[in-house]
Formats: C-alpha cells, structure tokens, sequence
C-alpha cells in the first residue's frame, strides 16, 4: 500500500469537500428554510454523508493512481497518459462538485445549479465507467456518490421549479 498517495488522496477530495463547506457555510439553515420535496432528508444528513462519499470518493481515485496496466479489466489505452486522463476527468468532476453548493447556496441560482448538477452527474458516470475499467472496486466505490447525485438531481430540480413559479 502506498500510504502517502492515499493520504494525497484523501486531503484533496476532503480538502475540496471542506472548502465547498467553507463557501457555503450558511449552507444548512437556507436548506431548512426551503420548500422541500418529498422523500427530502433533513439537513443534519448531508455533512455525513457527503462525508462518507468524499472518502470513497478518494479511494477510488487512489485504487486507479496505484494501478498496474496487467490490472485493468478492459481494453484501455495502457499508456501512463490515458491513467493520467482518467485521473483529470476525476479532478475535472471534483471541481465540479465543489462549484455546485455556490451556485445553489451561495448565489441561490436553483435553474443554474440544476443544469450544473445534471452535468455533474454525467461527469460522475464517465469516471466511474473509465475508473471501472481500470480497477473494478475503483468504479463501483462511486456507485453510492452516483446514486446520492441522482438524488441531489431530484432535490435540486424541485426546488428550481417550486421557485420559480
């Protein structure tokens, strides 16, 4: 095991998390404040489980830096810079991710978020087919964020229509 890429690994997925929370820190009492859909979770909810999916999140992204090319599973360019491009992608949606709760929280653009959510969700399905393809537990550690973000889709898309009618 290779302790210090994992610990990378951890503090800038928990590192970007954490400073999503710090941008949106007013974050929970505006989400009470809301109109909420059914099946919506109450806000004490969201810390621990974005949470529990950072860290995933982060061992997923470790299990395909650390990969050998014998390990992947399907045909997939075996040089070092398609693993590189597989790891931008990840990068790419983890910036995503970050941006989402400002536009949401912060700027209240609940149509814009939504948009910027769906685009989220496609970016999370592209890394966990190409993660996937690398290391299997790679791809299937981000079935849990993929399902909380369709989730988040749900939640996201209500609140833009309720507001904006």
């Amino acid at each position: 095991m290779k302790w210090k890429a994992l610990l990378c690994s951890l503090l800038l997925t928990l590192g970007a998390g954490g400073f999503a929370a710090v941008l949106t820190a007013d974050s929970m009492e505006k989400y009470q404040d809301m109109y909420h859909p059914p099946l919506a979770p109450p806000g004490w909810v969201f810390p621990f489980v974005w949470t529990l999916l950072y860290i995933l999140m982060a061992i997923s992204a470790y299990l395909v830096y650390t990969a050998r090319p014998k390990e992947q599973t399907q045909e997939l360019d075996e040089k070092p810079e398609s693993k590189n491009k597989v790891l931008k992608l990840y990068l790419l949606q983890l910036a995503v991710n970050v941006i989402w709760p400002v536009l949401f929280f912060r700027f209240d653009l609940y149509l814009v978020s939504a948009v910027w959510i769906i685009g989220l969700w496609y970016l999370i399905f592209l890394t966990a087919e190409n993660f996937y393809k690398i290391r299997p537990i790679a791809g299937k550690l981000l079935v849990p964020y993929f399902i909380w973000v369709t989730f988040a889709v749900y939640l996201n898309i209500f609140i833009a229509v309720y507001t904006w009618s």
